[in-house]
């Protein structure tokens, strides 16, 4: 790529989609054995008791494939609202087991089902996790990652807060986007109507344009717990969206 994603919060925008990232098919599969690599189960302190997946609803529930064993799930506070909670889930034999609940920002106007290039708010949906990035070194991820100057960014966002370092470490949203390829790929198979560049990556205190986006730190575990034999996911939404 010749030149770095846009300014204020975020790369570009997305298009909706219900569908697992990559248009996958739900599926239903029951849990099996869980096998997770050493030292990646530091993104939050896992408690030893089995937690519902988040509030979610039957209608989003299904769109999980039955082969995801990490799922982060990002709660909006309101359809219109730019904050956010994260909360990175793990399916062992006896359930799903969630860690810390993050504090994260998403779109300057919310939400969207139907996402528009230039709407600036985040598509709801569900969404695979494969490939990762940034302008520091590879923390130590199993996800493919690119280290790349042009994940730098400089200018203000939308509240005059500095924008430099939101890109230090990025992970793909593989909403309208060619999984297996780094963040920085611009093909958007659904069109560049419907937006693409969806991210998550390094909060800078305020809204984005599309991405969704976490202090520094819970970043950073993140990407040191995701596996990708353990297919996650993100599903993201605000909460009346997702409880159906």
């Amino acid at each position: 790529m010749s030149a770095a994603p846009p300014a204020a919060g975020a790369p570009d925008n997305t298009a909706s989609g219900k569908t697992a990232a990559g248009n996958a098919a739900p599926g239903t599969g029951a849990p099996g054995t869980e096998s997770t690599a050493q030292g990646r189960t530091d993104a939050g302190a896992y408690p030893d008791t089995p937690a519902p997946l988040g509030n979610l609803g039957p209608r989003t529930l299904a769109l999980i494939p039955g082969n995801v064993r990490q799922v982060v799930v990002v709660t909006g506070r309101g359809r219109d609202a730019n904050r956010s909670e994260a909360v990175l889930y793990r399916r062992t034999a006896s359930g799903w087991k969630a860690g810390t609940s993050w504090p994260a920002h998403n779109a300057l106007n919310g939400w969207t089902d139907d996402h528009l290039a230039g709407d600036l708010r985040s598509p709801i949906g569900v969404f695979t996790l494969s490939d990762a990035g940034g302008l520091l070194p590879d923390p130590g991820t199993l996800l493919p990652y690119d280290e790349s100057p042009e994940f730098s960014i400089d200018g203000t966002g939308f509240r005059g807060e500095p924008l430099a370092g939101s890109f230090d470490y990025v992970v793909a949203i593989d909403y309208n986007r060619v999984p297996g390829t780094s963040p920085l790929d611009r093909t958007r198979p659904l069109g560049a109507d419907r937006g693409g560049g969806i991210w998550l990556h390094v909060d800078h205190d305020g809204p984005t344009q599309g991405c969704v986006s976490l202090e520094e730190q819970h970043m950073r575990q993140l990407l040191l717990a995701l596996d990708p034999e353990q297919h996650p996911v993100i599903v993201m939404g605000d909460a009346g969206s997702l409880s159906r």
